[in-house]
């Protein structure tokens, strides 16, 4: 009897997807025209490395995390690198990655050089050694025990790796390394997907973690195909503006820790720093009162941000603009709204414009009730009430509603000096902290009146 003829498959380039026939658009993750064709084979039965075994006799050892000498990283990762690990750093060209990194590879070679671990491995593809060098001496990262290499060409990165043995592996950045036995330029589908793929059996097979940078594209994902994200273990979004000194970075994806904690840090002279209490860039100064002001506490994954809406409202010349930054625009033209229906304010013909300090963003339903109270307090001209912080989502009602971590904003408020907060009508089983004074507000209104000094308002 002949051999049977392998099957003929197609598989997508961006996801992994398979199928038996041809389709233009793949449904997994609708990209469109990603289909190859390919044989699908049956593999091979081998004899295991080492049998398995019972899950309760399983060494943790091995997966015992190491901090990389830079807390907000560590606190991102959920407490270090775990050997073997691969993180992808995502983020926009210019927002500091390479800077992060070097910084963490130069703290990596001092702590493996005092434990006696092997030497780091800083792989640079888009930069010459010297250039690298250049900002490793400008921001304070020269060490002996770090090892630095300029190679585009996957085989001889691995060969290093080999060489090297290191403790730890920096990639910068994956899209630019190119495997010579696939088709395609550097940054490509199917190159990606090849030197992820080696990255992550070198990484696993070795147990050294391996910190990769990624490109991302205009709409802010990150470039190559989406099986990339799927391959590492940890991948990790980096952001900031440009114009602004702060840089956040955040989880998407961590096999070894939560997803909900941020790392903040602050871009300056001499390179990049972490930030435990970012809270100087979010708030102005607090003995100042000018109408138009209110702070709130938002919440980045399980992290209280402090952040200070400001408001002003200006007579229109022609057509009434609406201005908003760092804020949803959507949410502050409903605040408009239910102020001018709910209060009697007269705003059809005034220009609005919200903003946030520092760059700080608050995107959540719970900053609604600063922005509200700013608004008011810049209609009417009179400032709040001195160190207030406003925590509330606003209805078309008027209503403030629930918000959740209540007890956590309260608290990071009172440690950077506020004494009085409007919060919703939530305060069943609520502690509240010492030397604050919390006006449950079940409305706008109500809000208003606590902090404001007004007499008119019904």
């Amino acid at each position: 009897m002949s051999p049977k003829a392998p099957a003929i498959t197609f598989s997508c380039t961006e996801c992994g997807w398979t199928t038996s026939k041809w389709v233009g658009r793949c449904p997994q993750c609708q990209a469109w025209g990603s289909l190859e064709e390919g044989e699908s084979r049956a593999p091979v039965a081998l004899a295991p490395h080492s049998p398995a075994q019972p899950i309760t006799e399983v060494s943790t050892t091995a997966s015992h995390k190491r901090p990389t000498g830079v807390d907000e990283l560590d606190r991102v990762l959920g407490g270090g690198l775990v050997p073997g690990a691969v993180v992808l750093m995502a983020g926009e060209p210019g927002v500091g990655k390479s800077t992060l990194l070097l910084a963490v590879a130069a703290q990596a070679a001092e702590q493996a050089q005092e434990s006696g671990q092997a030497p780091v491995l800083y792989v640079t593809g888009e930069e010459s050694a010297s250039q690298v060098r250049l900002r490793a001496e400008r921001i304070g990262a020269m060490h002996p025990h770090l090892h630095l290499t300029a190679e585009s060409d996957l085989s001889r990165v691995v060969g290093h790796i080999q060489r090297t043995d290191p403790s730890l592996v920096v990639i910068d950045s994956v899209q630019t390394i190119a495997d010579s036995t696939v088709d395609g330029i550097a940054g490509g589908t199917a190159q990606v997907r090849a030197v992820a793929a080696a990255l992550v059996s070198a990484a696993k097979s070795r147990s050294v973690p391996v910190l990769l940078v990624g490109h991302v594209t205009k709409d802010g994902s990150i470039a190559g195909p989406r099986v990339l994200e799927h391959l590492v273990d940890v991948v990790c979004q980096f952001e900031g503006d440009r114009h602004s000194p702060l840089r956040m970075v955040r989880a998407v994806k961590n096999r070894y820790g939560p997803t909900d904690e941020v790392g903040c840090f602050e871009m300056v002279d001499a390179g990049i720093v972490g930030l435990p209490d970012p809270s100087g860039l979010f708030l102005s100064a607090r003995n100042v009162t000018v109408p138009g002001t209110c702070a709130t506490m938002t919440l980045e994954g399980r992290r209280p941000m402090p952040v200070e809406v400001q408001g002003l409202i200006v007579q229109a010349s022609g057509s009434p603009h609406r201005t908003t930054s760092g804020v949803d625009s959507s949410r502050v033209a409903m605040t408009v709204a239910v102020l001018q229906s709910r209060l009697g304010f007269e705003l059809d013909r005034k220009d609005i414009f919200v903003s946030t300090v520092g760059g700080a963003r608050a995107q959540e339903p719970a900053s609604d009730a600063a922005v509200a109270l700013a608004l008011a307090s810049a209609q009417l001209d009179l400032p709040l009430a001195p160190a207030v912080i406003a925590i509330g989502e606003v209805s078309l009602t008027g209503e403030l509603r629930p918000v959740t971590g209540l007890q956590q904003r309260l608290a990071e408020a009172r440690r950077l000096g506020f004494t009085t907060a409007i919060v919703p009508p939530q305060t069943e089983g609520l502690k509240v902290p010492e030397g604050m004074v919390v006006h449950p507000c079940s409305d706008i209104v109500t809000a208003m009146k606590a902090v404001l000094p007004l007499d008119t308002l019904n």
